[in-house]
């Protein structure tokens, strides 16, 4: 049996708690208060939770971000920052589709009420996961978008 790597991968997905799967930190099922420390880019961060000793990264649930390297990127992970960069937010966890295949917790991320998933897709910052083209060229117009 293959062993699970807990430092590339702190969380188990939902078939490995199924099978009992001895995680050496605790495993997040619910929804949790968290310390931003880093913001990535406009859909993931890295967040601090008393009941860890080290700090694990997020992925904004349903959204897609610009890379930073692509037009608009910087400006994304920008605004994000200055909203929750050293501030606490909540992470709102969906039970089935918590973790994603990079081994990161899946949240919408919540600061001072406000969805901030819905939020930058309503000002037009990130779009929906959905419309991510994984592995298709893009078109000089969807480029400059």
């Amino acid at each position: 049996m293959e062993t699970h790597d807990f430092t590339k991968f702190p969380e188990l997905t939902n078939g490995e708690l199924a099978a009992h799967i001895k995680s050496p930190h605790a495993q997040i099922t619910e929804d949790i208060r968290t310390l931003v420390v880093k913001v990535h880019d406009a859909d993931t961060i890295t967040v601090r939770w008393r009941k860890r000793d080290f700090d694990f990264p997020v992925r904004f649930l349903d959204i897609d971000a610009p890379e930073l390297n692509e037009n608009k990127g910087k400006t994304a992970q920008r605004f994000l920052a200055n909203r929750i960069l050293g501030k606490e937010v909540w992470l709102r966890i969906r039970k089935e589709n918590r973790v994603d295949k990079w081994g990161r917790l899946l949240a919408i991320v919540e600061y001072m009420g406000l969805n901030l998933n819905e939020l930058m897709m309503t000002l037009t910052i990130v779009k929906p996961f959905a419309q991510r083209h994984e592995g298709e060229i893009q078109t000089i117009r969807e480029i400059l978008k």
